[in-house]
């Protein structure tokens, strides 16, 4: 992997996870970060919020950094990369916050794990369609 490929794949996993703060946490208010442990403590869940953007903004402020230090690639590398950061965020967040430790559930209720397994097809398809969009292709007349 170059350092491209991580400078973007850093830059997916803060941006994947500003997208499920912002939309499911905010807008849709389907959760909180630890509304599974903390189901009526609001301000508990606010602050678990706060530290989960912080940790996505330093994610992101990395990716950035490390983007600027790799010189330039074609931007399918870095949306391919972006695209594989925010389903690999998909995975890991959901396996392990919402399989492993409870911590909360997509959309809490009835269709639960149908949401949470839901999320994990959806980084699968980031990843995939990550991949593809971001694999280098040979020079024209280069070996393979």
């Amino acid at each position: 992997m170059t350092r491209v490929d991580r400078a973007s794949l850093v830059l997916g996993l803060g941006i994947g996870g500003f997208i499920d703060g912002i939309v499911v946490h905010q807008l849709l208010g389907w959760h909180h970060m630890l509304s599974g442990w903390y189901p009526d403590d609001l301000h508990v869940n606010m602050i678990g919020d706060g530290l989960f953007h912080l940790l996505c903004l330093l994610l992101v402020l990395t990716g950035v950094v490390l983007l600027n230090r790799s010189g330039p690639r074609p931007a399918r590398v870095l949306w391919g990369g972006v695209l594989a950061g925010w389903g690999v965020f998909n995975i890991v967040e959901g396996v392990i916050d919402h399989l492993v430790l409870g911590v909360h559930h997509v959309r809490h209720g009835p269709h639960e794990m149908a949401y949470d397994l839901g999320f994990l097809v959806l980084g699968a398809a980031l990843v995939a369609a990550g991949m593809a969009i971001g694999k280098v292709r040979p020079a024209s007349g280069a070996r393979r």
